[in-house]
């Protein structure tokens, strides 16, 4: 029985897996707020559209339990965040203290359940790796959520616990890359002191939470880049290969976590960058072979073409998948089904949102700022080495 297990574990680990919900549906964060827009069951709907979701690498999310979020999160503050889904209201006082039932965290009827799934999926994910594989959790990648306090959009923080999930599950050294415009406030709280965690941060500078300085360091191995509005993927490029890669390598870790998200694109409401989603899906790529374990998250990401496009081209990165130039019927039929509303009018596509998934390359010279930024995070690392 036990040979058998462990052949059995060996066959799921050989291919990746998606773990995803049907509870991202019709779940909304409220008609005005930036996550009122699909995006989860966008990736399901258009990867299973091309024919790159078989049943068999798809898994159900299961919810995370009160007792497994206390690993990061306060008990005080889980049951806070479940009463105020059961009320469907909180006080002011549990606003004060925990950022529940402000306008960036705001009272929604699954605002307990919705993140919980996630988390689960976090933690779901450490336990499926424990021998190795890759797997993808588009939900996940709540990166500012803190111990006892929602933040950002982020109730729960997934990418925490999925962290400590695989360093259960046998991985020691763990690197954590971080390509969201937002800096990963809340996952630098909880390891800026473990030189077993590594920590690498890309986003955009003077951007909200205006947190994750040059010189910000911590005692373990953190490595924060702030970026100009403007970034192109010819700046991502010098920063995957000269700076996130080397460090990462250097590092050499049991595990790598990477939070996707896709707010640094042009079409993102959310930041100034102008990146395309080809920067994102070269460095999915690049890190797959850097370890045994690869666990890649979702993110930020606001427009629901740009975000959905990116997110399923990282699925058929990380399958080895042929991204086609056109999208066949039922995968513009997806897209085509989408809807931005805003309190003012609709926002109408782009036709290339429709008909494609790779956006055009957005290249230009390298940046000054990107550059220096670079030569100082390489020369600290070189201290580690």
């Amino acid at each position: 029985m036990a040979d058998d297990t462990h052949a059995a574990d060996a066959q799921a680990s050989a291919f990746p897996r998606f773990i995803g919900s049907e509870i991202y549906r019709h779940s909304s964060y409220g008609p005005s707020h930036p996550l009122r827009v699909p995006r989860v069951s966008t990736v399901m709907d258009l990867s299973r559209a091309l024919g790159w979701l078989p049943s068999a690498q798809y898994i159900t999310s299961p919810r995370a339990k009160p007792a497994a979020l206390i690993g990061f999160h306060t008990p005080r503050y889980i049951a806070a965040l479940q009463a105020a889904e059961t009320a469907q209201a909180a006080s002011e006082g549990v606003r004060k203290m925990h950022g529940l039932g402000t306008p960036s965290n705001p009272i929604f009827a699954e605002m307990y359940r919705r993140p919980a799934t996630s988390a689960g999926a976090s933690l779901l994910a450490g336990e499926l790796l424990a021998r190795g594989g890759v797997i993808y959790s588009p939900a996940g990648g709540t990166h500012h959520g803190m111990p006892d306090r929602a933040s950002g959009f982020c109730y729960l923080n997934d990418p925490v616990l999925a962290i400590q999930s695989l360093r259960r599950a046998g991985a020691q050294r763990i690197a954590y890359v971080d390509i969201d415009a937002h800096h990963a406030d809340g996952v630098e709280h909880a390891f800026a002191d473990d030189p077993d965690t590594l920590l690498i941060s890309v986003h955009e500078a003077n951007r909200w939470p205006r947190t994750g300085a040059l010189t910000d360091c911590g005692v373990g191995q953190v490595y924060n880049l702030p970026v100009s509005a403007g970034l192109h993927d010819g700046d991502m490029a010098l920063i995957r290969d000269a700076l996130i890669l080397p460090v990462v390598a250097d590092f050499r870790p049991d595990a790598v976590v990477l939070q996707c998200g896709a707010d640094a694109v042009t079409e993102d409401p959310q930041s100034r960058l102008c990146l395309s989603n080809n920067a994102h899906w070269a460095i999915v790529a690049a890190l797959r072979d850097l370890a045994p374990r690869y666990l890649v998250l979702g993110g930020g990401g606001y427009n629901p073409w740009s975000v959905g496009r990116l997110w399923t081209g990282v699925w058929a990165t990380l399958q080895g998948a042929e991204i086609p130039d056109d999208l066949p019927k039922a995968g513009q039929d997806v897209l085509r089904a989408l809807r931005w509303e805003t309190p003012q009018k609709a926002r109408l596509p782009e036709p290339h949102w429709i008909t494609t998934l790779r956006d055009a390359p957005r290249d230009g010279p390298i940046s000054e700022d990107a550059r220096s930024g670079v030569q100082s995070l390489t020369q600290r690392a070189r201290h580690w080495v």
